[in-house]
């Protein structure tokens, strides 16, 4: 099985979860956070169905292996971390010869070599010259260095957000994440105030009015939203928030952490729409699976931190960590080397023909969404996704529930997963949306 490992359809040996994960997660629900625990709970009265988690062992490309023993098609690559797929060969090999090598250095102080050479390979990468880097270890951290360049170069504490944006839970990107106000009301009164939303996707109308009091110093926009649905934005909208976000003296931060390096079919979602933001944010698939993230500008944006010389007012102990500058530094080869953005868009094409001729046969099947292999299935009741992913689950097939209500299905497998999976995925899914239909 381990030849083979990385592309085989699911394979079950005991329920799911088996008795093994259950042990494990028992133990799990004695040591963590409770509210983690709470929340499987939750899932499953709102859903009326069972949420309890698998424990992962090993992983390989788009297999997962459990505690069990059971085979399984991760379709959302660890949350899109995986997106080159898991264990990869070039990754496993960057990180044990750079182990072998140098393991941690001093940061901003003394950096390492792959530091240096991830910082040029990213800045050739980036859509406008002379860019400058800040590297991060996840995509929150991207976003809180974009938000405080943005507010150094502009000298505007305003930031403008959409309602279903998702961009991590620090206490930074929360209070611009609009995926629900319940997320941000335990800690209302630590997040900036300077914060306004506007519907995604909506009239750039009314986003001139809010820019047009001058106190918004940048606009952050995911290009599609992840875990607010899978919701891409109408033909020509971005384009113009662009224009509106600069004609009123505002920066144009986009957040690529989830739809960047070949997810959607591109390098970048931003370049499907025409547009060029003044700063870029990566993470997820940078790393290869490791913990990195990036934050681009120009240096006319970035030099609003002030001269190297004096004393660094943003860094972080594993700020460009160098086993995670290794593996990204793999994992950007492998993009390139392997064409997986021209996969993605492949095989998502594939995909997503797949999931209308679906929705032409279930009644509980809203819409498709996305692009690409950023693919979302929507459907008609708060919660089915939650439901649907259950039974997913005891098939073999890991998904995840977006939208404030959990009613999308939410799909980012590995850009390199194979068709036979796709297949097997599919078949399964008729199944489950069988079930729901009758529900």
């Amino acid at each position: 099985m381990r030849d083979s490992l990385g592309m085989l359809p699911p394979s079950m040996t005991t329920p799911i979860p088996g008795p093994r994960s259950r042990e494990l997660v028992e133990v799990l629900a004695e040591t963590e956070c409770p509210s983690l625990t709470a929340r499987r709970a939750r899932r499953a009265e709102a859903s009326g169905a069972a949420q309890d988690p698998i424990v992962w062992t090993m992983a390989r490309g788009a297999n997962v292996v459990d505690a069990d023993g059971n085979v399984l098609v991760d379709m959302v690559a660890g949350f899109g971390a995986a997106s080159i797929g898991h264990g990869h060969p070039s990754i496993v090999r960057a990180i044990r010869e750079q182990s072998e090598r140098l393991i941690h250095a001093l940061g901003d102080v003394h950096p390492s070599d792959v530091k240096i050479e991830l910082c040029e390979r990213l800045a050739k990468l980036a859509p406008f010259p002379d860019a400058r880097v800040i590297l991060g270890a996840h995509g929150g951290d991207a976003i809180e260095a974009a938000l405080k360049t943005a507010v150094l170069h502009t000298q505007k504490a305003g930031v403008l957000a959409f309602e279903g944006s998702y961009h991590g839970l620090a206490h930074a990107p929360l209070a611009i994440s609009g995926y629900a106000a319940r997320f941000r009301a335990p800690f209302a009164a630590q997040l900036n105030p300077h914060v306004a939303f506007q519907p995604f996707g909506g009239a750039i109308a009314n986003v001139e009015a809010r820019l047009s009091r001058r106190d918004i110093g940048c606009v952050v926009v995911e290009p599609i939203l992840g875990r607010g649905g899978v919701v891409t934005p109408p033909p020509g909208w971005l384009a113009a928030l662009a224009n509106a976000t600069r004609a009123h003296g505002a920066l144009l931060v986009v957040d690529e952490i989830m739809t960047g390096l070949g997810r959607t079919g591109a390098r970048f979602a931003f370049e499907q729409e025409g547009v060029v933001p003044d700063i870029l944010c990566l993470g997820k698939a940078l790393g290869g699976g490791m913990p990195l993230s990036a934050c681009l500008a120009p240096y006319e944006v970035m030099r609003a931190w002030g001269t190297p010389d004096q004393e660094s007012i943003h860094t972080a102990t594993f700020f460009g960590h160098p086993i995670a500058c290794a593996a990204a530094l793999a994992a950007l080869d492998v993009i390139e080397e392997e064409g997986l953005s021209a996969r993605a868009a492949e095989t998502g094409a594939t995909l997503h023909a797949r999931f209308r001729a679906l929705a032409e046969t279930h009644a509980c099947v809203k819409d498709v969404r996305g692009r690409g292999l950023l693919t979302g299935l929507g459907l008609t009741r708060p919660a089915a996704a939650l439901r649907v992913g259950a039974s997913l689950l005891t098939r073999g097939f890991i998904t995840l529930a977006a939208g404030s209500d959990a009613s999308v299905l939410s799909l980012t497998p590995p850009l390199g997963i194979a068709h036979a999976q796709i297949d097997a995925f599919v078949e399964a899914l008729d199944e489950v949306l069988r079930e729901e239909d009758r529900a």
